[in-house]
């Protein structure tokens, strides 16, 4: 059969290589041969491949399903019921957030009918999502099949991979992987939920290669924006998954941990990489990344020109190697350093402990105490460099905040970028300090930010060192991941050996190739308040319409005996207003809603959804031809 790869459309290719595959981790076509060679080298690449699954199938008899003792999880149970057709030993990725989003990051990596889940992330609302806290994946499928999970591997410490871990654990108990910070910041959110006692943290080493479940996971260094950030190795039935993580290649990185490309490249040449999967935040910028050392050196710069004002620099709490730079350049102009909002107070605490934070005791202040130091003298390290409006620098900004008010000499640095969607929230912030009178510095001013996600160079370095066979682009907004096909086409990856997915979508990797294997629910799951997933999409658009149009309520007696209409209905309005003629509108509004409730009972209606429809029929099209407004319609209807 001739194999048709199509080339046309990034993703639009349906993942199956057929006999025309190329090698695995190869990441190249096989070569023609002719004649007696081409058989000869046909029958030898035959007897490698069934020796191959011959020993594959004698380690896996030997070693069992249960978990090594030093993984502390309970045995692997199950076969392999959702591995699909094509193979008995196909490996199954099922994409629960992150594809076509920035943040809700959570996948599933299923090898002989087990699932280990990588990553729970948690996405911030977006501005037409009114009343909402958190965004996180839909736990639906999990849920239908937690007695198959063995475990959940968290990639690095943000809450886009790790806040979501405590809304799982209250569906079912599980131990959870990720190196000693990662694990100790998602704890924090674990505890305040109250589940500690509902997931066994299970810390691993750099390099370290563990059994969990039927498959080796072995966890890879590699540069980010928080310390101790992981890409995953999986060694699967169908070759080694590897998952960069959220990762950038800094040659200099403040605490000189790289990402291990050695590694990487060793993988790739033996046994190969067969699937890669990688990260697309910045796929649309070309070039390379600044290290994260750049920003020291500009920050030293930025107080070596104001000694005598005070600053109060804001970034991410968990950018341990920001709050590093910081507290360096302010120690090194003779200034004492303090921090301001919870978590930055929590997570500078536990950097110190781990080793990763380097601040002397004597050059630390209390909060509470900077009002007596002269300006000259002092550090505020702060959160809120999102513009959350309950945030640190959000209160300072209002002069609200409880420690100390911000004075016209000072000098506020936002060493962060906003996240997208924010962008407003932190312009509402600057205006507001700049009418404080201090003065800000922020990344689009001067370099006080680099990001932590690789650019178009480093990634298209990543996948020359991992030659992959197959690649999916995750991690991203849709135009992220379709940047990032376009990449991997320059760099050889295409047709059919490229998949561009979204939330929901599943995929089978077997022996002869990579296929779309159905979809499963990947839906937004919402927080708001206690409430998880009980706010729909059906209550985000009544709480839209109430916000942008209000509501026109019409209360009304009506006598079911006698047929009629009690005294005059009353309408109440909220968020809405018709400036022309107020008054004379809501006489003919009372004067349609007993009309319509009239004939409503005149035709023998009564029962109370008639009788609302009706009301709300009526008050609903007076309202739209005289305003042309669509407010929310809402009936009363009392019987007597």
């Amino acid at each position: 059969m001739k194999n048709e790869r199509r080339t046309s459309e990034p993703g639009k290719g349906t993942g199956s290589t057929k006999d025309g595959a190329p090698r695995r981790g190869s990441g190249n076509a096989l070569p023609k041969e002719s004649g007696k060679a081409q058989a000869k080298a046909q029958a030898k690449a035959q007897a490698n491949k069934a020796e191959a699954k011959r020993s594959h199938s004698a380690a896996a008899k030997s070693s069992g399903t249960t978990l090594a003792k030093a993984s502390g999880t309970t045995s692997a149970k199950g076969s392999s019921t959702t591995a699909g057709a094509g193979s008995h030993d196909a490996v199954r990725i099922v994409f629960l957030g992150g594809l076509g989003e920035i943040g809700r990051n959570c996948a599933c990596i299923e090898v002989n009918g087990r699932i280990l889940v990588l990553d729970v992330g948690i996405m911030f609302p977006d501005p037409d999502m009114p009343g909402v806290d958190l965004v996180l994946p839909d736990f639906t499928y999990l849920r239908e099949n937690a007695d198959r999970v063995d475990g959940v591997i968290l990639t690095h410490g943000h809450e886009d991979h790790t806040g979501g871990l405590a809304y799982l654990l209250r569906d079912f108990p599980v131990p959870v992987y990720g190196s000693e910070l990662t694990l100790a910041l998602a704890r924090n959110r674990v505890d305040e939920a109250g589940m500690a006692d509902r997931a066994q943290f299970i810390p691993v080493r750099d390099g370290e290669r563990r059994r969990i479940g039927p498959c080796d996971v072995e966890f890879i260094p590699v540069t980010h924006s928080v310390p101790h950030a992981f890409a995953t190795a999986f060694h699967t039935p169908q070759g080694i998954i590897l998952h960069s993580g959220d990762f950038k290649i800094d040659l200099h990185p403040v605490d000189g941990r790289r990402t291990d490309l050695a590694r990487m490249g060793a993988l790739a040449s033996d046994p190969g990489i067969r699937l890669l999967l990688a990260d697309s935040t910045n796929a649309e910028e070309p070039g390379f990344t600044p290290s994260e050392s750049t920003v020291g050196a500009t920050l030293e710069r930025v107080f070596l020109a104001r000694p005598d004002q005070r600053f109060i620099v804001t970034c991410f709490a968990s950018h341990i190697h920001r709050v590093q730079q910081v507290a360096d350049a302010a120690i090194a102009e003779g200034r004492l350093v303090a921090t301001l909002g919870l978590s930055m107070k929590k997570n500078v605490t536990l950097a110190r402990r781990l080793g990763l934070l380097e601040i002397p005791d004597d050059s630390l202040v209390d909060i509470e105490d900077i009002d007596d130091l002269d300006p000259g003298r002092v550090c505020v390290i702060s959160t809120g460099s999102q513009g959350e409006p309950m945030s640190a620098l959000s209160r300072l900004a209002a002069g609200e905040n409880r420690f100390f008010q911000l004075q016209e000499n000072d000098v506020v640095v936002i060493s962060a970028h906003p996240i997208p969607g924010n962008e407003w929230s932190v312009g509402r912030v600057i205006d507001s300090l700049y009418r404080r009178g201090v003065e800000v510095i922020h990344s689009g001013v001067d370099a006080v930010h680099v990001s932590g996600h690789a650019r178009q160079g480093e990634l298209a370095m990543l996948m020359s060192v991992t030659r992959p066979e197959f690649f999916i682009p995750v991690h991203g907004e849709y135009r992220h991941m379709a940047n990032h096909i376009r990449l991997a086409e320059s760099m050889g990856i295409t047709g059919d050996r490229v998949l561009l997915c979204e939330d929901g979508d599943a995929v089978r990797l077997d022996d002869s190739g990579l296929h779309r294997d159905g979809t499963v629910p990947g839906g937004y799951l919402f927080v708001d308040g206690s409430s998880v997933g009980d706010i729909g999409h059906g209550v985000l658009r009544d709480r839209m319409v109430l916000a942008e149009e209000g509501v026109v309520m019409a209360v009304a007696t009506v006598d079911l005996k006698q047929g009629e209409v009690v005294g005059t209905p009353q309408i109440v309005t909220r968020g809405w207003a018709y400036d022309h003629d107020t008054e004379v509108l809501l006489d003919e509004a009372r004067a349609e809603v007993t009309k319509a409730l009239e004939h409503a009972l005149s035709n023998g209606s009564h029962d109370h959804e008639t009788l609302n429809r009706a009301a709300r029929k009526a008050l609903g099209r007076l309202v739209g031809d005289r305003t042309r407004q669509r407010p929310m319609i809402v009936p009363v209807i009392v019987t007597v």
